[in-house]
């Protein structure tokens, strides 16, 4: 059973990928944060802007299995069936993406690629790995694709993760403006990342474009 929160066609908007047409699936459940107000700070991620709670977001459901799961993404495709690209996040996508369901994409003409925290082991067959990781904890996916360090976080810097086996290295600035309390102004977080980048160019700027442009 694959539970999803919501899945929608739309451009990436951030990252190595920002302005690439995609298929986003976004499973529900996290295993850094319960997704509810009231346990955010006990939670290992404080600061997430995203509601994986439940089935009852755009096109959410759940599907008794893979092949059940692609049909219902598949129809979200444009009519031209080409340059397929599906992003599975979260939440946590590592919860529940499996060898079968990328199987099945695959068999669709999808390239896969997942958001992850980076905590959780992957099964073989994606893509594209983007690992953001969000905790303490040991990172269990340290190679991929990209690194996106959402910054600042005082708990994680930057060099720690230098190291690792990644081809891209993003700092995106972290936007509190869902929050309710403890905010810094976005303003001040895009500063220190812009200057970070620029006294250390191993690292890119990553900006969250969708929102910028208003779209999902």
């Amino acid at each position: 059973m694959y539970s999803v929160k919501e899945a929608f066609y739309s451009l990436q908007g951030e990252g190595a990928h920002a302005g690439r047409p995609a298929l986003f699936c976004r499973f529900t459940g996290c295993n850094l944060w319960s997704g509810l107000e009231k346990t955010r700070s006990q939670s290992d991620c404080q600061f997430c802007d995203t509601d994986f709670i439940g089935t009852d977001g755009q096109n959410g459901g759940k599907f008794r299995s893979a092949e059940l799961l692609l049909k219902h993404l598949d129809a979200l495709w444009p009519a031209q069936q080409e340059y397929k690209y599906v992003v599975f996040t979260g939440g946590e996508p590592a919860l529940q993406l499996d060898d079968a369901l990328i199987s099945t994409m695959k068999q669709a003409g999808y390239t896969i690629a997942i958001e992850t925290n980076g905590t959780l082991p992957l099964p073989q067959g994606i893509d594209w790995i983007c690992v953001s990781p969000k905790t303490n904890k040991p990172l269990v996916v340290t190679k991929g694709n990209e690194l996106k360090l959402v910054y600042p976080q005082h708990h994680l810097l930057p060099n720690q993760f230098e190291t690792l086996a990644f081809d891209h290295f993003y700092l995106q600035p972290m936007d509190q403006s869902h929050l309710t309390a403890n905010q810094i102004p976005l303003q001040d977080t895009q500063a220190a990342t812009l200057n970070y980048c620029l006294a250390h160019p191993r690292w890119r700027l990553s900006l969250q474009t969708h929102k910028m442009l208003n779209i999902d």
